[in-house]
């Protein structure tokens, strides 16, 4: 199975924001190449938050490009062969933390962003990624920094699409 096809099953399962999920498959299938970044029309990316829910934590990082505070996340990439396995990939590599483990519900939510052009669009699968006990993050060349933030101090340095993945996350645990 294709990365393709299995992100178009990830999201005929996944049972919220009826109109975003709507818009990411009617791109799918306008465009076979939507799973990547040269799709100019725009691309799926996957993105996880990487929770400590024992400390009442999340891990984020200051994106270098956007100098944002961002779950974890990024451009799918040819070895990837699930959305899941993407989510997965970017988190351990932009945290540094060997041994996250996605919650087994499958993606928390969606975000479609705008991003300069030539391609227009990130359509974002969010995943929630679990940090082992006794983490120790890492700085990727990626990042300006990484810093646990309590769930109460998200919101006062993250942007509304990460206060929200964050609510869902906390749902979903």
């Amino acid at each position: 199975m294709s990365l393709h096809d299995d992100a178009v099953l990830v999201l005929k399962r996944y049972e919220d924001q009826e109109e975003l999920r709507q818009t990411y498959l009617d791109h799918l299938s306008a465009h076979p190449d939507g799973m990547w970044k040269a799709c100019e029309a725009g691309h799926l990316t996957a993105s996880a938050l990487v929770v400590d829910p024992e400390r009442g934590r999340v891990l984020l990082t200051l994106h270098r490009k956007l100098n944002m505070w961002l779950q974890m996340g990024g451009h799918c990439e040819p070895g990837d062969a699930t959305l899941s396995d993407a989510a997965l990939r970017e988190a351990t590599e932009e945290s540094g933390i060997a041994g996250l483990t996605l919650l087994p519900v499958g993606p928390v939510r969606l975000d479609r962003h705008p991003i300069p052009a030539p391609c227009n669009w990130h359509l974002d699968v969010q995943y929630a990624a679990l940090a082992p006990g006794g983490a120790v993050e890492a700085i990727s060349e990626e990042s300006l920094d990484l810093r646990w933030f309590s769930y109460d101090e998200v919101a006062g340095v993250a942007d509304e699409s990460v206060v929200r993945l964050m609510e869902r996350t906390r749902a979903a645990l």
